[in-house]
């Protein structure tokens, strides 16, 4: 009863938010992305199944139900998934500077590195017990993939082997780069680090140029589209004053029986 001695209106419950079963193929996105966010921050060995579970809140049973092969098989399919997303990082429209190219590449990559920290580290080094033939086969896909993208920014029909090996020792260097990064708590910035690695590429063409025909005529093409202002312009005076003192270099060394002095 009320102040007023008339009974209270019976309150209408909320309703409920409707429930709808999952397809089998977002269930299983589901999972593979609960997984993924486990493995960005913590080893393979150091997760489980029922953490997965418990992510993505649902039974243990239903986990293996997609997952038959359990933890090795959910491990691999989450990280072709994080593969796919690491091949896109390299993807630029061929548009611009190269410089400017490589570093917005570079920006998705190190926020992808940073995102996956601990999983990244994992997936790099090595060692897992979740690491199998197959996963070594998807990770060695995705450096041949950024190598493919790179060398397509290069506007080379036909790379040679030497250009080739230079951009995959880039590739390579990024990935080192990009471990130490992360064991140096992300130190430098991010952006530094982006920075020093759109130098050091240049500084791999320019020195392979010096033996390569092919190499060189790419690298007057690249530079030929960079600004005095910009960040190749900025490296080449930052390089001219570290050598500036160094001139003996660039002299010619006597020819061999062409003794100054001799008769």
């Amino acid at each position: 009863m009320n102040g007023s001695g008339t009974a209270p209106a019976a309150r209408t419950p909320a309703p409920r938010a409707a429930y709808r079963r999952l397809s089998v193929e977002e269930r299983r996105t589901q999972l593979i992305a609960a997984a993924l966010t486990l493995f960005a921050h913590r080893a393979p060995e150091e997760v489980s199944l029922d953490d997965v579970a418990a992510a993505a809140r649902v039974s243990r049973p239903l986990v293996y139900r997609y997952f038959p092969g359990g933890k090795p098989q959910l491990y691999e399919a989450a990280l072709r998934s994080a593969a796919d997303d690491l091949q896109l990082c390299f993807a630029e429209p061929r548009t611009g500077p190269l410089s400017e190219r490589l570093a917005a590449v570079l920006d998705r990559y190190l926020g992808f590195v940073d995102e996956h920290d601990a999983g990244f580290s994992a997936l790099l080094q090595g060692g897992s017990v979740a690491e199998t033939s197959r996963t070594g086969a998807i990770v060695d896909g995705v450096r041949r993939a950024a190598a493919g993208h790179i060398l397509t920014h290069l506007a080379v029909g036909s790379p040679g082997p030497r250009l080739r090996m230079m951009v995959r020792t880039w590739i390579a260097a990024v990935e080192a780069a990009s471990l130490i990064w992360l064991d140096e708590d992300k130190l430098p910035p991010a952006a530094e680090v982006r920075d020093w690695l759109v130098d050091h590429f240049v500084a791999l063409l320019v020195a392979t140029a010096g033996s390569d025909g092919q190499a060189a005529a790419v690298a007057r093409a690249a530079l030929d589209l960079e600004a005095a202002d910009g960040t190749v312009g900025r490296l080449a005076r930052r390089v001219a004053e570290v050598v500036t003192d160094s001139g003996h270099l660039l002299e010619l060394p006597a020819a061999e029986g062409d003794v100054p002095g001799a008769e």
